[in-house]
């Protein structure tokens, strides 16, 4: 039985883009390890932009400074 957890800070994440990440998430899983699909579990869980932080600041500090994860 497989688990994935994903997480993602908390920045308006739609219910269509976390659909499109557990079917995509569940085939990949299928695909390479042949698991039944109705046995995987996708877990999302968002958190707050204060309590995630990297290269040693919040990331709410880091989105004020114009700082994303968005491609260019």
């Amino acid at each position: 039985m497989p688990y994935v957890k994903i997480e993602v800070t908390r920045e308006g994440v739609t219910r269509e883009q976390k659909q499109k990440l557990i079917a995509g998430v569940t085939d990949l899983i299928t695909e390479v390890l042949d698991k039944d699909p109705k046995l995987t579990h996708v877990v999302i869980q968002e958190i707050e932009l204060d309590d995630w932080g990297y290269a040693g600041e919040q990331v709410s500090v880091l989105r004020e400074k114009g700082i994303t994860a968005n491609k260019q």
